[in-house]
């Protein structure tokens, strides 16, 4: 559904060349209006729309209302005209801000092709402050008197008369583990699962909702329902659970509507004893096995029926109420089963026709007490029952018992499930199309790239990687969304190209760093998986401490910094990037590491695990050097360049075979991390390439690739020119290969090579590095050598295995990158490129000896390099045609 058509090349082209130079795009702290920021400081940015735009200045300006600002008047800030071409993370630097308040900015640029007149001004975007200090919540923890693990789960409600008109009103809201509210009947929000997971007793986040159009006049209601979420993870008799809380804690939530009248005045409705409660139609409710409802409980509107609430607590002294800076959760995209199959039991099968992350909703009608009951599963047994293989052979299930008042909807709301199929017995009648409609539910990050090509078979790869992706996108990376549901952090930190190239997710990225951080603990260690809930968790050694895994603290920030030029995400955790990397050290023995996970999955355990932790440990070093560069630390840098090479030379000494021109015992995968490592002597880097690719050649262009060395075969063979092997392994169809999947039915990239006959999980991301190769090499979109941000980039489409089309996209933090290329049989090939404002590009268009090439108005031959030539170009649309010599 994401994959880009010529259609979509076309808009582009139309969009940058309408009208002149304009800001567009503009956001504030990586988000669009974003209320509740907690940044007094925050960075604004923009894109350049308009043909060759190349900005040389600009100016902002900032005020407390739009009407100042339509008028020209700057009370917050003015930056006056700076000299700069930077367009992203420019930090506010006007009136201080404190809590509430609002700043509405706008910004004007000078750029060519007339760099002596400033654009007009953008249109005005927004941001809003929220509440900075504790003394701000007027607002207490609430919770039921009574309430305790088995019952049902509890309502809270408060009213409250509204006499005057309402000029503003803003809801501060979090629970404990989840929260559901209304107004008057109405969801304040279509934000869903919140909050997201974090390490509650460090920070709880908060969302800040604009409830204005909510309010009446007259007598008004809040509700607010709460669920389990992973804060409570608890065993579910006769379902599937997780991971286990010893000690259960009662939910809770905080919550202060501020309500600002027409004439000025405040009044503030604030969670605290006075609220009323009374257990609700959920009557359970589980992250891992399911959720029940009873809509024969609806509470009774008459809130003298409920009792007061009690006063809760933090979940500890140290719990912090933080914004969510992260994009929320929220509903996107409706499945409608493919097929519906009664089975000899009675019950009704439902297959969606895909693997996704989600709900099913129910639509039924019936008489009161009829108790519907939807288990689900990823895949079938040969006799069309459902295979509980994942879940230790224990059920995940729903179900809902109706009031019987005429049609009803329902589905759940405090967990998620990763399913295709949905058994569902106790239904009063037969069903139709519309009992069981599919709900996609991920974080709502931005989609930021697409690839398509004339290879249906990669298509589809990039179509089970991206539905993989996504799945595991809730409010944390995750590596399956059936049965684990936590955020394995080397799942993330191995496909983190490809993630970024499905995604935008700079704003996102901010609670995933700092996920890590409070999870690592005081001797450096960052946990597997973050939140950690590490003193309930069932995972011992090695799945607490693994090389790979906690190496995401340093390689997906860093990574995190080259892609989005966002330096503070460095600054923030340079500190426990240092913790991290000292700890590896501590474990380290003559410079090697020897301990964690291996190559997770791979078909073939032959590869030590000292080659795949030394890996890690090597990158690590490496990485944290070009930190220090990058934040002027140039002792630190030196040190930790000092450590990369002494890694490098002890892994030399002991696993580099010069006879044979291996790694190791000569497995694929030690000779691709060597090779991705860079480590490899000069004169040995050819014949050890060459060796690794006869290996490929003589396993019928396979690799037996765990997670770990996966993304290494990929970035080796790339670098040295060899996307042709990539595609020859891309392009296979037996095991191990993504087309042995597909032909075998995943809709998802799986958790093992073997796809669907594994029996493993049908949702995995871990093995997704490929999707990044579609878009940087095929495509040839990539950043330039060095680059921060995408300010220049390399057009550089590889021409392999038969390919006559491919057409890639991928929004920067510039703007929309476009390179889409056909060939022909007789060596014609045209190359479109656009190129977004504010960016230069360096375009190699495939052109082999004594092939002439046309088009490229408005850029500049630089060199013929290899089967190449070579141009310049600055912002627009390029249109270049290569032909072959005539015979």
């Amino acid at each position: 559904m994401f994959a880009a058509t010529s259609t979509f090349f076309l808009i582009a082209i139309v969009a940058f060349a309408q009208g002149s130079v304009k800001p567009v795009r503009l956001q504030t702290e990586n988000r669009v209006d974003p209320i509740g920021i907690d940044i007094t400081t925050p960075h604004l940015s923009w894109n350049l729309k308009g043909p060759g735009a190349m900005q040389h200045a600009y100016q902002i300006r900032a005020a407390s209302s739009s009407a100042l600002l339509e008028h020209g008047f700057a009370d917050l800030w003015n930056s006056g005209k700076v000299e700069s071409p930077r367009s992203n993370h420019i930090r506010y630097n006007g009136v201080a801000l404190q809590s509430r308040d609002r700043a509405v900015w706008q910004v004007r640029v000078w750029s060519s092709p007339d760099p002596g007149t400033p654009s007009d001004w953008s249109d005005p975007a927004v941001w809003e402050m929220g509440l900075l200090n504790p003394s701000d919540w007027q607002a207490q923890w609430i919770a039921h008197p009574a309430w305790i693990i088995g019952q049902a789960l509890p309502v809270f409600a408060r009213q409250f008369p509204i006499a005057l008109p309402v000029g503003k009103a803003r809801l501060y809201i979090t629970g404990l583990g989840m929260y559901s509210a209304t107004i008057n009947g109405n969801a304040v929000t279509e934000d869903v699962l919140a909050p997201g997971n974090t390490e509650y007793s460090k920070q709880v986040e908060y969302a800040v909702h604009d409830v204005t159009q909510l309010m009446l006049q007259g007598m008004n209601t809040i509700g607010i329902e709460l669920g389990n979420g992973i804060y409570n993870s608890i065993e579910t008799p006769g379902r599937f659970f997780g991971i286990l809380v010893p000690s259960p804690s009662p939910v809770k939530l905080i919550a202060q509507l501020e309500i600002t009248y027409a004439d000025g005045s405040t009044a503030v409705i604030a969670s605290g004893p006075d609220w009323r409660t009374t257990l609700g139609p959920t009557t359970w409710s589980s992250w891992f096995g399911g959720e029940d409802y009873d809509a024969r409980r609806a509470p009774d509107a008459d809130l003298s029926m409920w009792t007061n609430a009690v006063l809760g607590t933090a979940p500890a002294a140290k719990t912090q109420l933080a914004w969510r800076a992260a994009t929320p959760v929220r509903v996107f995209e409706r499945i409608t089963p493919l097929t519906i199959t009664q089975m000899k039991s009675g019950a009704y099968l439902f297959d969606m026709g895909v693997n996704f992350a989600g709900w099913q909703q129910l639509r039924v009608s019936g008489p009161a007490g009829t108790k519907v009951t939807m288990s689900i599963a990823e895949i079938l047994n040969a006799d069309g029952s459902l295979n509980l293989q994942t879940m230790g052979g224990l059920p995940i299930y729903d179900t809902y018992t109706l009031a019987g008042s005429g049609v009803e909807i329902w589905h759940p709301t405090f967990e998620y499930h990763g399913f295709r199929y949905l058994q569902v017995t106790g239904l009063p009648s037969p069903p139709d199309a519309d009992t069981i409609t599919g709900y996609v539910v991920r974080g709502a990050n931005e989609v930021a790239g697409s690839f398509s090509s004339s290879n249906g078979l990669l298509n589809d790869i990039h179509r089970i990687i991206n539905r993989a992706i996504q799945s595991n996108m809730i409010s944390i990376f995750t590596d399956c969304p059936d049965r684990e549901k936590l955020g394995w952090l080397g799942d993330m930190n191995g496909i983190f190209g490809s993630i970024t190239r499905n995604y935008d997710i700079a704003a996102y990225y901010r609670t995933i760093a700092r996920n890590m951080a409070e999870a690592q603990t005081a001797d450096g260690l960052v946990p597997d998986f973050a939140p950690s809930y590490a003193d309930y968790s069932i995972y011992g050694e090695p799945f607490r401490d693994d090389p790979n895994w906690g190496g995401a603290m340093i390689l997906s920030t860093y990574a995190a910094y080259k892609t989005y030029g966002d330096i503070r995400v460095l600054e923030t955790y340079y500190s426990n990037m240092q913790k991290f990397l000292g700890h590896l050290t501590s474990k380290s023995r003559g410079d090697l590491l020897n301990y964690g996970l291996n190559d997770w999955n791979s078909p073939s355990q032959t590869t030590p695990t000292e080659v795949v932790a030394t890996y890690a440990y090597y990158r690590c070093a490496l990485t944290m050097s070009k930190i220090a560069i990058a934040l002027n630390n140039n002792q630190d840098a030196t040190a930790y360049s000092v450590l990369a090479a002494s890694i490098a030379s002890a892994f030399n000494v002991k696993y580099l075979n010069r006879e044979n021109h291996s790694y190791s015992s000569g497995q694929q995968a030690a000779a691709a991390m060597a090779l991705d490592m860079g480590i490899v002597p000069l004169e040995e880097r050819q014949p050890v390439l060459d060796r690794l690719i006869a290996g490929i050649r003589a396993e019928g262009n396979h690799v037996y690739s765990g997670i770990v060395s996966w993304q290494a075969v990929i970035r080796a063979l790339s670098a040295g020119g060899r996307d042709d092997v990539i595609y020859d392994l891309a392009t296979q169809t037996t095991s191990p290969s993504y087309g042995f999947q597909i032909e075998h039915g995943a809709t998802a990239l799986t958790e093992s090579w073997d796809g669907p006959l594994a029996g493993d999980s049908q949702n995995h991301m871990m093995f997704g590095a490929l999707d990044e190769w579609f878009t940087s090499s095929l495509a040839g979109i990539k950043q330039a050598p060095g680059g921060i941000g995408y300010e220049e980039l390399v057009i550089k489409p590889a021409i392999v295995g038969g390919l006559t089309n491919v057409t890639g996209s991928y929004q920067t933090p510039q703007g929309l990158v476009v390179s889409e290329w056909t060939a022909s049989p007789n060596g014609e090939l045209r190359l479109n490129v656009v190129v977004p404002g504010n960016t230069s590009a360096t375009i190699f268009v495939p052109a082999g000896t004594n092939y002439t090439v046309t088009g490229g108005d408005g850029s500049q031959l630089l060199r013929r390099e290899d089967n190449y030539a070579v141009y310049s170009a600055g912002p627009g649309n390029f249109e270049f045609h290569t032909l072959p010599p005539r015979l």
